[in-house]
C-alpha cells in the first residue's frame, strides 16, 4: 500500500465505524467546552464529565466563576488532579474573558493560548468543537495510534500534529481527530490491546511495532 492508500483506508475505515461522532466532554457551549478541556488534562474524559455538573451548577459562565475563589474551584475539581494549578488557570481565565471579551470566548488560536492555562492542543479542542475551525488537537490515542500506523515518527507531539494535518484532508481533520480517539479507545488501546480487533493497525501498522506484539504474545 502507498502512503496515500494507507491514509485513504484510515479515513475510509474511520467513516465507517463513526458515522456519527460523540464528542468525548460534556458541554453547552465554548466557555464550558474551554473549562472542560482545561481540567481533561492528565485526567481521563469520563472523569471530567462526573465533576463539570457539580462545578457548572455553580457557575457556568465567567461571570459567576471569578464570585467563587480559587480554594473553592479547587476543593470541587480535585478529583481532576493538578488542581492548585487548574483552579489558578481556571479563576485567571474568567477574569481575563470578563475584562479583554464581555465574558465571550475569543475565536482565535492566538486568543486562547494567551489565556492562563490553555496550551495548542486546548486551544486547537475549543477551535474546532466549539467554533468548527479545522485543527488537529493531538492527544495520547492520536499520538499512540499515528506512530503505530508508521503515519509519523512519532518524536512528539507537534511532529505528529504536522504529520496529521499534512497527510489528511483539511476539511476532514475535525471529524479525523474525534474519529481517532474513539478508534483508540475502542480498538487500539495502550493496554489490553488485542491486535485482532484492530483492523487499521493489522493492515498497515507499523513493521516493528507488529513484530514486537507477536513477541509478546507467544508463549514461553
Amino acid at each position: 500500500m502507498t502512503k496515500s492508500e494507507k491514509v485513504n483506508f484510515v479515513i475510509e475505515t474511520l467513516q465507517n465505524l463513526y458515522p456519527e461522532i460523540p464528542v468525548p466532554l460534556d458541554h453547552k457551549d465554548p466557555y464550558t467546552l474551554l473549562i472542560a478541556v482545561l481540567l481533561s488534562a492528565q485526567c481521563t474524559d469520563v472523569r471530567v464529565n462526573k465533576v463539570t455538573p457539580f462545578l457548572f451548577q455553580k457557575a457556568d459562565n465567567p461571570f459567576d466563576m471569578v464570585k467563587m475563589t480559587q480554594e473553592q474551584i479547587k476543593e470541587i475539581i480535585r478529583p481532576c488532579g493538578l488542581s492548585p494549578m487548574k483552579s489558578k488557570g481556571i479563576y485567571g481565565l474568567s477574569k481575563i474573558l470578563i475584562e479583554k471579551y464581555n465574558g465571550e470566548v475569543p475565536k482565535s488560536f492566538e486568543g486562547l493560548e494567551e489565556l492562563p492555562a490553555v496550551g495548542h492542543k486546548t486551544a486547537s479542542v475549543v477551535m474546532s468543537q466549539a467554533f468548527g475551525v479545522p485543527a488537529f488537537p493531538v492527544d495520547t490515542h492520536i499520538h499512540r495510534l499515528m506512530y503505530r500506523w508508521n503515519l509519523t515518527n512519532g518524536k512528539n507531539v507537534n511532529q505528529t500534529e504536522k504529520d496529521a494535518k499534512r497527510l489528511f484532508p483539511r476539511e476532514l481533520w475535525n471529524d479525523l481527530h474525534l474519529q481517532i480517539i474513539w478508534y483508540g479507545r475502542d480498538y487500539s488501546p495502550a493496554r489490553g490491546w488485542n491486535l485482532e480487533n484492530d483492523i487499521i493497525t493489522k493492515t498497515i501498522g507499523r513493521k516493528t511495532v507488529l513484530k514486537e506484539y507477536y513477541k509478546t504474545k507467544k508463549t514461553p
